[in-house]
């Protein structure tokens, strides 16, 4: 770990997963200044195994990518610090964050904060050991394969879980749809399920036994129903709370707007992975990352004279940025 930068960094960039530390390793590689403040409490740390991870034919288990990644952007200069940014403050060339490390200085500010899921009702350790055990997933794009053909519960009766069980249908047969609340189903979504031959479970949920060979769902009125694993179709939220002390626009899903090239509506802030709309895959996150840091380095550029292209590209992608 590198000590508190007492310099005004290139880029500060807030959220430590696999797109905050792409742009760490690339920037650093730019020969930038840059620092990276992660509290810890990204999604990548807690995947057991990811198998659609390209490079990684046995698959990769989250926290080993993490730590190969970590490595690889302290090599080439980046600061690391374990840390929570509270606020951030300022303006193009001259922003502040303020940490529980204290004050950073940044002239742009890369926002890879990611996304929070929407959990069932489980104490930490219980939800880490289900996670750990595949009992419990959140990510049917991401492992949905290695179910193939077995007994798959969704917790999530609207049309979110609609939406999931539908994706999931192409992987087995035998799925049931489960619900935390009361909850009824639009006519759509009713002849869609109906349709794909999924169950429906209308009592609400009410406790999870992840003992044994699988997951056991007690029910409100004293039931159980049996799965192999189970999917929380509950959502998510992005963590967009910085951006929005900056001024940043948000699209409908709450995600940063961003334009092609990752820049926000603010000039000098930028956003990469899940806290933009898109697929929340590892690769996708490595990818916007990817072109976040080749845009703040070009434009850090641009301002310092480096090039002859000028700002006109940029400032009509800010101006185009919609209300």
């Amino acid at each position: 770990m590198s000590g508190l930068p007492d310099e005004m960094l290139d880029c500060l960039i807030v959220g430590g997963g696999p797109a905050g530390l792409t742009a760490a390793i690339y920037l650093s590689r730019f020969h930038r200044r840059v620092a990276v403040v992660d509290k810890g409490e990204g999604r990548l740390a807690m995947i057991p195994r990811t198998m659609n991870h390209a490079g990684y034919p046995g698959g990769v288990r989250g926290c080993d990518l993490l730590a190969a990644m970590r490595a690889q952007a302290v090599e080439f200069g980046a600061a690391l610090l374990d840390g929570e940014v509270a606020g951030l403050s300022g303006t193009e060339d001259a922003f502040e964050a303020e940490t529980d490390l204290g004050p950073i200085r940044a002239r742009t500010v890369l926002l890879a904060t990611g996304v929070v899921n929407l959990r069932p009702p489980l104490d930490a350790e219980t939800h880490a050991a289900a996670v750990a055990a595949g009992k419990l997933r959140y990510c049917p794009i991401c492992d949905a394969f290695e179910q193939t053909g077995k007994r798959i519960g969704i917790l999530g009766a609207d049309s979110h879980g609609v939406a999931e069980a539908l994706f999931l249908r192409s992987y087995s047969d035998d799925l049931v749809m489960l619900t935390l609340q009361q909850a009824e189903l639009d006519a759509g979504d009713r002849a869609n399920i109906g349709r794909a031959g999924i169950e429906v479970v209308r009592t609400p949920v009410s406790g999870f036994d992840f003992e044994g060979e699988g997951v056991r769902v007690l029910l409100a009125d004293g039931e159980s129903v049996a799965a192999d694993t189970l999917y929380a179709a509950l959502g998510s939220e992005t963590r967009n709370q910085l951006g929005e002390m900056l001024g940043t626009r948000l699209d409908g899903s709450a995600c940063f707007w961003t334009d092609e090239r990752m820049r926000t509506s603010v000039k000098g802030v930028y956003a990469a992975g899940d806290a933009i709309e898109g697929l929340d895959q590892i690769s996708m996150a490595m990818g916007t990352a990817a072109q976040a840091a080749v845009t703040i380095h070009n434009d850090l550029r641009d301002r310092d004279g480096a090039t002859d292209e000028g700002q006109a590209a940029g400032d009509a992608a800010w101006e185009e940025a919609p209300d």
